[in-house]
Formats: structure tokens, C-alpha cells, sequence
């Protein structure tokens, strides 16, 4: 079993900057990927950004030169970097760790982002 802790998000003005971290406990060698998908209200859940344990990413469309997920982190740490923020992008933001082991999906509980003037 894999626990996912999510911190950072509120409220900031369009063009600002964000920074989310989510924190893996429990089986943490079984992740595969850990990245953030996000919700936005009558929308379906969508792939943000992801990072592989091999470091590959892959980040949507809408975020590329934006968002970026930092190289750095600890193995067990998903930070996301959100600069030039703008309204499209509020929403529930949630971090996701994936295990190729049976293909298992766990979920943070999700961190409100609100991007308005």
C-alpha cells in the first residue's frame, strides 16, 4: 500500500506562481511514476504532469513551458512548478502513483488551485 500527502495550492493571481508537493509513504519501491493529474468543476480528471522513476516526464499540452517537474527531488517526492498561471488552469489537483504491478493507481486526497484576479 502506497499513502500520498499533498501540500501547497490556494489562491493566486493570473501570470503567478505555484509549487505542489506530494509526499509517498508505505511501499514507495512498488512506484513506478508519480506525477499530478488535476479537475476542474463538470470536467473529467486529466494528466497534468508525470514522472517515471527513470526520470522520463511527459506534461500535457496546456502546461509544456509552464509546468515543470523538477529533476531533483527525492525519490518519494512529486514537486510540481507551476509559473504563469492562469484561470484555465484552477482546479483539484491530485498526485497519482502508478505500479506496473498489476497496474495499480493510488490517489492523494487532492489540493484546490485557484488561479483568479
Amino acid at each position: 500500500q502506497v499513502q500520498l500527502v499533498e501540500s501547497g495550492g490556494g489562491l493566486v493571481k493570473p501570470g503567478g506562481s505555484l509549487r505542489l508537493s506530494c509526499k509517498a509513504s508505505g511501499h514507495i519501491s512498488s512506484i513506478d511514476a508519480m506525477g499530478w493529474y488535476r479537475q476542474a468543476p463538470g470536467t473529467q480528471r486529466e494528466l497534468v504532469a508525470e514522472m517515471t522513476t527513470d526520470g522520463a516526464t511527459v506534461y500535457a499540452d496546456s502546461v509544456k513551458g509552464r509546468f515543470i517537474i523538477p529533476r531533483d527531488g527525492a525519490r518519494n517526492t512529486r514537486v510540481l512548478q507551476m509559473n504563469n498561471l492562469k484561470s484555465e488552469d484552477t482546479g483539484v489537483y491530485y498526485c497519482r502513483a502508478h505500479s506496473s504491478l498489476g497496474e495499480r493507481n493510488w490517489w492523494g486526497q487532492g489540493i484546490q488551485v485557484t488561479v483568479s484576479s
